[in-house]
């Protein structure tokens, strides 16, 4: 009986802090979208994903993933690509937002046995990537004529190099430095709150 209120508890908790994430998605989301490293919006939410994939599991963390990609459509984060092709954007919307979030949880979950320190770490470099490169994977399969000519115009011979230079880079760095830095410590305190 003792076991059972525990893990109806320890439910509890990760719904509440699931809860209070995704707020916290939503927020970011929309103060992200003032916050621009060539010519799209900073990630900020990518830290409350990882946190949730620490915190909650793999189940909650894709659904992290998946609320800020149907934020980002809300806010019109992308437009321009809705007006190219709206099937494919919200395929690659959503699809990167949450398998980005459920990597970073099945990462977290199996790296946690070994140091949870090390599984915070790995999970907040593993969400940006996946994030990052489903959403070039999308741009190579529904948008790759107008990305050409975007780098064409931005004075790059090859489109690759414009997609991972021109198109994402800085945004990516930007991305991966704040996972790598703020994510474990955010986890370490709230795991140190809950004891």
């Amino acid at each position: 009986m003792n076991t059972t209120r525990k893990k109806s508890n320890e439910k509890i908790q990760k719904l509440v802090m699931g809860g209070i994430l995704s707020a916290l998605v939503i927020i970011l989301q929309y103060l992200g979208s003032f916050i621009k490293f060539g010519p799209f919006s900073v990630s900020l939410v990518l830290i409350p994903i990882v946190i949730g994939a620490a915190m909650c599991g793999p189940i909650i963390s894709a659904w992290l993933g998946l609320l800020f990609g149907v934020i980002v459509l809300a806010t019109g984060d992308a437009s321009v690509f809705l007006a190219i092709n709206a099937p494919g954007t919200v395929a690659t919307v959503l699809l990167k937002g949450a398998l980005a979030g459920l990597f970073a949880g099945i990462v977290y979950k199996l790296l946690s046995k070994v140091n949870t320190y090390f599984a915070v770490v790995i999970s907040a470099i593993v969400c940006p990537f996946v994030n990052t490169g489903i959403f070039l994977l999308g741009c190579r399969l529904f948008f790759y004529e107008t990305v050409a000519s975007w780098g064409a115009d931005a004075g790059y011979l090859d489109t690759t190099a414009y997609m991972f230079l021109g198109l994402v880079g800085a945004n990516f760095l930007f991305e991966i430095a704040f996972n790598i830095v703020l994510s474990p410590i955010v986890v370490r305190l709230l795991k140190i709150k809950i004891k």
